[in-house]
């Protein structure tokens, strides 16, 4: 039987400010499949972005254990930590922080001249439904556009995780589905482990599971037996 992409044990992540002491997590405890797609639900100040941070190694917890595979990430060095994000995690985040004066294909190329087995930076825009895109800069392309060439980039290492914080915040619903169905596409296609946070409930039915997180902790679970298309969602 193969491990886990994750097993978490505990985590806890307090923010110190001054004297104050704020628990963004609270002794989560955590399990994810390799190949599951996750969305983790949550209202802001939930700790949903908290977890997905440390995850993806960017930020570490106060206490508790985190492995990835047969990796401890909390006892993990920078360096560690940072080989870990550059060789197993593509990230998608809110904004698209794409580099305006780089063409798409180029931003894309970026990420994959320093990946250990990348893929052909026009495959990854190909596998988003920009290939006819991939000689235009950011200023002409729409949001969604731009969003989708933000995961290209995300998946052209083909990472094992693949981490989104809210990925559709910014876009209006057509193009937000347009997006989800890039995301549940790649990520089936290249077999990585997908968290996807939000904040929007309609969002839910496109994973295999469901963590409904509340006050720092994990409060709800549900699996979902028939994933709903991206087109079919109401939100």
């Amino acid at each position: 039987m193969s491990l886990p992409a994750f097993t978490a044990r505990g985590l806890t992540r307090i923010y110190r400010l001054g004297e104050v002491e704020v628990a963004a997590l609270t002794g989560v405890d955590l399990d994810l499949d390799r190949g599951e797609f996750v969305v983790i639900l949550g209202p802001s100040g939930s700790g949903k972005s908290t977890l997905l941070n440390i995850l993806g190694a960017l930020d570490a917890p106060t206490a508790g254990s985190l492995v990835f595979q047969d990796h401890d990430l909390t006892t993990a060095d920078d360096a560690a930590r940072t080989a870990y994000r550059r060789d197993h995690v593509g990230f998608v985040f809110q904004f698209y922080n794409l580099l305006p004066a780089l063409t798409a294909v180029e931003n894309v190329a970026v990420v994959a001249d320093i990946a250990r087995a990348p893929m052909p930076p026009a495959e990854a825009l190909g596998l988003v439904g920009l290939a006819d895109r991939a000689d235009h800069f950011p200023a002409q392309l729409s949001g969604g556009e731009q969003q989708r060439v933000a995961v290209a980039r995300a998946i052209v290492k083909r990472p094992e995780v693949l981490l989104c914080d809210e990925p559709t915040g910014a876009l209006d619903v057509k193009t937000g589905v347009i997006v989800l169905e890039a995301l549940v596409r790649v990520s089936a296609d290249i077999g990585a482990t997908t968290v996807l946070i939000t904040h929007n409930a309609g969002i839910a039915a496109i994973a295999d599971r469901v963590l409904i997180m509340s006050d720092g902790r994990i409060a709800g679970e549900r699996a979902n037996a028939v994933r709903a298309a991206p087109r079919d969602l109401h939100w």
